[in-house]
């Protein structure tokens, strides 16, 4: 279920805790006055994973990593079709006058991505990231209506809890090594 090489996980505790406090950060753009505490603390936890993963990985530059010449070209053209996808589809929702429905759509195509990056990565627990992620972001729209809160601050939640999840497990890799 781990990474093969600590320098890979060390990354991946930097890139999820980025990822977290992005979603946080969304989240915080019309949550619950209640939630803002919670969210400011998503965020800092997140800071700290990141430091944490750029520390790791700067002092482990000499090990070894997944990433050969055709590992990078395949996770290349993965990430290039999320950004993408994401990026037509927020201009679409967004020119349509659905752009509430944004990080939704960013969510599942995230949590989606997860799953051939497992594979190209040969990092199984990626698909356990990418299966909360996308159920996340599924879950969103009828979590908001049904408590009557925005759907990016549900959006979020789901998805920065996610990856802090993710973080977290490569961190506990990162330091088994």
């Amino acid at each position: 279920m781990t990474p093969e090489y600590l320098r890979d996980a060390a990354a991946t505790v930097g890139i999820f805790g980025f990822f977290a406090m992005v979603w946080f950060g969304w989240a915080q753009e019309a949550p619950p006055r209640s939630w803002r505490r919670w969210l400011v603390a998503g965020s800092v936890v997140s800071v700290l994973l990141v430091i944490a993963g750029v520390t790791l990985y700067a002092l482990n530059l000499d090990t070894g990593t997944a990433f050969d010449r055709d590992t990078s070209i395949h996770y290349g053209v993965a990430v290039g079709i999320e950004f993408a996808l994401a990026g037509i589809g927020a201009v679409i929702l967004g020119g349509t006058g659905r752009k509430e429905f944004i990080p939704v759509l960013v969510g599942l195509i995230v949590g989606i991505h997860f799953f051939p990056l497992a594979v190209i990565l040969n990092y199984p627990v990626l698909h356990v990231i990418g299966a909360l992620a996308t159920g996340a972001a599924a879950a969103a729209v009828p979590l908001a209506r049904r408590h009557g809160v925005a759907i990016s601050a549900v959006t979020g939640v789901g998805m920065g809890i996610s990856l802090l999840l993710g973080a977290f497990a490569a961190l506990a890799a990162a330091l088994t090594f």
